[in-house]
């Protein structure tokens, strides 16, 4: 048998954080853990193929395939509302007519 680590695989709504908490073996993958965690079907998420929602370590984006350490925090992030240029842009405009 493989020795094995704990590491934390989370999902966060706009008002809830979903944490997992997982034994798993050494050479285990980001996509494996995330599988074994069942978020994906819990909040109907991908994270390959199109409209994948991107996925991270401690806010570092990462891969399906990276393998993953003891302590690691496997993060699935939610898709944009919308993107930090209009974010920009909306503000700007907002500023420039008040």
């Amino acid at each position: 048998m493989r020795p094995g680590f704990s590491i934390d695989v989370v999902y966060c709504e706009r008002d809830q954080q979903h944490c997992v908490t997982l034994q798993v073996e050494e050479g285990c993958s980001a996509a494996q853990a995330i599988e074994l965690s069942n978020l994906l079907q819990r909040f109907d998420l991908k994270i390959e193929g199109t409209q994948a929602s991107p996925i991270g370590i401690f806010g570092k984006k990462v891969s399906p395939d990276t393998e993953l350490n003891h302590g690691d925090r496997l993060e699935i992030y939610r898709p944009l509302l919308l993107s930090p240029t209009e974010a920009r842009r909306l503000r700007a405009r907002t500023l420039a007519t008040s």
